[in-house]
This record gives structure tokens, sequence and C-alpha cells, in this order.
């Protein structure tokens, strides 16, 4: 009796109550929606068949928790089905059916969403005469491996995993370079001294990263203790200049109507006193008490400070820089054997060097400026120039792993870069024997493009890996080998 309880025990699934025996079919299948796994007893004539099946979304990898969900099992023009109109536990439905049959079969689940309804399909299932028949056809088809990991389903749906299948794609030449971000010509702005004098800063606020809104006044310049280009002096010349001339075409103005000064001498006057008003005007919009306000033309931030409060800045000379830090550049430096490469530049991946986060070309809805088409002797590289929409947080002046991927001469077989686990120089992937049980397979690599990675050997077209969470299934394998009854599947 002890014995047989052990044994249970051992073959009993520790976290959802799997059947106990070993010898279940293991199903699955996919559609554009979900992935099914189904462990089922075998089928034979006139025995209840027991489906455990789980479900879960494609598009995140979770389970499914809302909907109804109906099983048929299909020989020829016969069928017997159940629906249950929600999950016992998110993501799993508990199935029983009876073949009344026996022949080749096919187990049909449609599932019923509020959004849609969507169907799974799994042929070549045999329902048999006899129940020992069908026991002994079940053990021949028992998936197993060598190397492998058990991940059941609800790890996975309660961590960020994901599976992806093996594919053929076009895979262009990668370059890879470090480009730096900059700003773009339109998101920066230099701000300087309009007139000479000593440069005041609005309290202590004036520093690097402080946010400022267009139209903020960002410093003055106090001219009214210089001795040349007096601010104050230039003011009261323009508003005497604008005075005099105003009173003077006032005065010929009343001559001309009697013809006494004639219409070019008027037209004179009214000249003078145009420019003598624009000029007073001009000063007077930013003086008060002695000194020019200078404001920003953008919203932003302040990148730099060039010049300290008190020092005298001379007309035209850089006081700040305003950023929006929106709109970017990225330059890189390439040598000239990639010439011809850069005419077919296709895309380009962006992988942060802190956090090693990537980001597409389309996502930071970016293209291609320009790229250089000559190299001098005082700098042989060819720059390329990318403008990109700065939704990541880029931090202008810092530096970023730059993939240059140009269009495609053949195709290759790939996988995303997080499928690849790396042990000692060696590469792995989790290849996917079932929906729970994972093969740790060697291959080789070859070109990344900072998201995905070239198969040379290894995999093959259709297989199914792990694309996302492998390190969590290496943990788990790693944990089996210490603990021979930890994650045991059935």
């Amino acid at each position: 009796m002890s014995l047989a309880i052990i044994t249970m025990s051992c073959n009993r699934h520790e976290t959802h109550g799997h059947h106990d025996h070993v010898d279940n079919l293991q199903l699955t299948s996919y559609n554009d929606d979900f992935e099914v796994f189904a462990e089922a007893s075998p089928f034979a004539v006139g025995q209840e068949s027991e489906i455990l099946a789980h479900f879960t979304h494609l598009d995140n990898f979770k389970p499914l928790e809302e909907g109804s969900v109906t099983a048929k099992l299909i020989i020829g023009s016969d069928e017997v089905a159940q629906t249950l109109d929600s999950p016992t536990r998110p993501g799993i439905f508990t199935f029983s059916l009876k073949p009344e049959i026996a022949g080749e079969a096919r187990l049909m689940f449609l599932v019923n969403t509020p959004d849609k309804t969507s169907q799974l399909t799994i042929g070549n299932i045999t329902v048999f005469d006899d129940a020992h028949e069908a026991l002994h056809a079940a053990h021949d088809a028992h998936i197993t491996g060598i190397n492998t990991a058990v991940f059941t389903k609800e790890q996975s749906w309660k961590v960020d995993f994901a599976t992806e299948e093996v594919r053929r794609e076009p895979f262009g030449q990668i370059i890879r370079a470090i480009g730096q971000i900059q700003p773009s010509l339109g998101d920066e702005r230099v701000i300087t001294a309009r007139t000479g004098g000593i440069v005041l800063f609005p309290g202590n606020n004036v520093v690097e990263g402080t946010s400022v809104a267009a139209g903020q006044t960002l410093f003055s310049i106090d001219g009214s203790g210089m001795a040349d280009n007096n601010l104050s002096v230039r003011f009261s010349e323009a508003q005497n200049e604008y005075n005099r001339a105003r009173t003077e075409y006032e005065r010929k103005a009343e001559l001309a109507k009697d013809q006494i000064v004639s219409q070019s001498e008027l037209l004179r006057a009214r000249t003078e006193l145009d420019n003598a008003q624009a000029n007073y005007n001009n000063l007077q919009k930013n003086f008060s008490a002695g000194k020019q306000a200078v404001n920003s033309p953008i919203g932003g931030f302040i990148a730099s400070v060039m010049v300290r409060n008190g020092e005298y800045a001379a007309p035209g000379q850089p006081v700040l820089t305003v950023s929006q830090n929106k709109n970017l550049f990225v330059k890189a430096e390439l040598r000239p054997r990639y010439f011809d490469e850069l005419t077919q530049i296709s895309d380009v991946t962006f992988r942060q060097l802190q956090n090693k986060t990537t980001h597409t070309l389309d996502e930071l809805g970016g293209r291609v400026v320009s790229f250089g088409k000559s190299a001098d002797i005082n700098n042989p590289l060819l720059p390329v120039v990318v403008q990109i929409d700065n939704r990541a947080g880029f931090v202008s002046g810092s530096f970023i792993e730059m993939f240059i991927k140009t269009q495609a001469q053949t195709e290759a077989l790939t996988v995303s870069n997080e499928a690849i686990v790396e042990e000692m120089g060696n590469y792995f992937v989790y290849v996917q024997l079932t929906p729970e049980l994972f093969e740790k397979r060697p291959v080789k690599i070859n070109a990344t493009n900072g998201i995905r990675t070239e198969i040379t050997e290894g995999l093959s077209p259709g297989e199914r890996v792990v694309g996302k969470g492998a390190i969590l299934v290496k943990l788990a394998q790693s944990a089996a080998a210490i603990d021979p009854h930890a994650g045991h599947v059935h």
C-alpha cells in the first residue's frame, strides 16, 4: 500500500492534477489566436476518455479566462461532443467524451469568446475497439526526449514567456556600429545675446535640465553701465530719433498740402520715420530698466549654459541651448568598404548599451536621412545619419548600438535573440516537444540584426522554440536536476 502511494505521488502532476497515468495522449494544435495542449486518456469504444485541455492566447501567452469551449470527437459522420461554459481554472477545461465507434478520428475545439469564435483541430487520432490496445498504442506514442526541461503551462502563464516557430525569412547583411545620439536641426535652439552687456539670470534655476516654456524669459542683458554700446543710451537715442523723425514728417506733410514740399521729400521723411519707429519699437519691446530680456523661442529644457551669471556677453554670443529632445539624429561612421551596401539599407535596429533594450526603425518612426558619398584623409569613415522620434527616452549625446540591415539577397533560418542561451561560449535553444516539455539543443549561430539571429545548424523550419523566457526554462531544468521530483510532468 505504501509503495502504491509513493508511485502515484511521483506520477501526479504537482501543480494542476494532470492524469496519473504516464501514457496519456499528448495533443497540440495552433491557429492564429490560440494554442491548445490537451492530455487525453486513450480513446476506446464505450470508454470515457478524460481530456485535460489548456488554452493559451498566442498574442500574450496567457491563459484563456473567459469564454465557452466545445470539444468534438469526430469519426466519419459520427461525433460526440461536450460544451463547457467556463474553465475549471484559468486556461484549463476538462472534458469527458465516450466514442461509440472505432476508426480514425479528429478532435475539434470550438472556442467562443466575447470577441470571436475560433477553431482548433487535432487530426490523426485513432479510436480503438479494445481498451488494452488503446493503452498499448498510447504508450508507443508517448513523447519523450533527452536533455529535456519540464515547464508547465501554469508556470509559463505566470511569467513573461512565449514560443515561436522557426522560420526562413529574408535576412540581409548586418552592419554593426556604434552611433551617437544628436539633436536634429529643428529640435535645438542656441539662444544668443542680442546686444552687448552683462548676462543676468533670474533666480538660481537656470541650470542644465531645467524645463522652460516657449516665450519664457531666460536671461537679461544689462548694458546700462557699459561705456561703449550702452543699452540705455541706445534706447534714448532711438526714442529721440523716432520723435524727431515723426515731427519732421508731420511738418513736411502740412507743407506738402500747399505744394511747398515735393512728394519725393515727403516720401523720404516717411521712410526715415518708419526706420526710426522700427528701431525704437524693437528696443522698447525687450527693454526695461536698462536691460534687454531674452525669451525662449521654443519649449523644452536647458541643454547647456555657456555663460556664467554676471559675465559679459558680446552681441551674437551663445548663452544658452534649449532642446526639445523629441526629434533626434543618430550618427554612425562606417568603413568605406560598406559603401555599396549603404545604398540598400532596408532597416535599422537600435539596442541601448545599458539595458540591451531594442527598438526598430518603424517603432521610432525613423528614416535614413543620408550617408556619406566620399571619404578623405582627415576622416576616412563614411557617416550614416538616421532620424528618429525620441519615443524611448534617449539622451542626446549618448551612444547606442546600431544594426544596419541591408536588403536581403537570400533567406536564412532565424530565431529571436531571446531564444538563445549561452553557456561558456556554446549556444543552445529550447525546442518544444510538447508545450510543457522542451529539449535543450545546441545550435550554431551567425549574424544578428539585434532582434533575430541566423541559425546555421541545429534547427529545422517548422520547429517551435522558446522565444521568450528561455532562461527560466534553463533554471527549471537545473532545479529538476537537483530535485528529481521537481516539476514532474505526470
